[in-house]
């Protein structure tokens, strides 16, 4: 039994050797295949990216291809992604007065987030970026955002104001 297996909960020990038995997996994988194997240890984010003005809208979706390609490419999954498209600034970044507002919500393990904010870092297209960690409320709250529940129960409100 590897060292590193040592120092993980029961339950991370308990599902490697499952796996293991069933011969499903090599008998010795590494740490990175098991987190791989194993989707319990991923964690849902939100990442906000303010992409600069100066590219067209087609240059715009192939860099926001790239960031969903390294996603998936790395075992994370893509639940919702929105574009907010063009959108006035609150404030000057480096002398631009707008920018291109994308939205990634995804899964992934937390090694990943690291390389995620490094490649965002790197890349000169991007102004600003702002991964979070979503808790399970705001899981809730998102996916009430998503189907469009949020919104409905406002209108029912204004409604029956509005006839009372």
């Amino acid at each position: 039994r590897p060292n590193f297996f040592n120092n993980l909960p029961g339950i991370l020990t308990e599902r490697y050797f499952k796996i293991c038995q069933d011969g499903s997996v090599k008998d010795h994988i590494n740490y990175e295949e098991f987190l791989k194997i194993n989707n319990t240890l991923m964690t849902q984010y939100e990442s906000v990216i303010i992409i600069t003005p100066l590219l067209s809208e087609e240059q715009v979706k192939d860099s926001i291809a790239k960031y969903r390609q390294l996603i998936t490419s790395e075992g994370g999954k893509v639940v919702s992604e929105e574009s907010w498209g063009l959108t006035k600034m609150a404030y000057p970044i480096s002398k631009k007065n707008s920018a291109f507002y994308h939205l990634f919500e995804f899964t992934a393990n937390d090694q990943f987030v690291s390389k995620w904010e490094l490649t965002l870092k790197r890349d000169e297209r991007v102004l600003r970026y702002m991964t979070v960690t979503l808790d399970k409320h705001s899981i809730a709250y998102n996916q009430r955002r998503r189907n469009g529940e949020l919104n409905s129960q406002k209108a029912k409100k204004e409604a029956e104001t509005a006839n009372a």
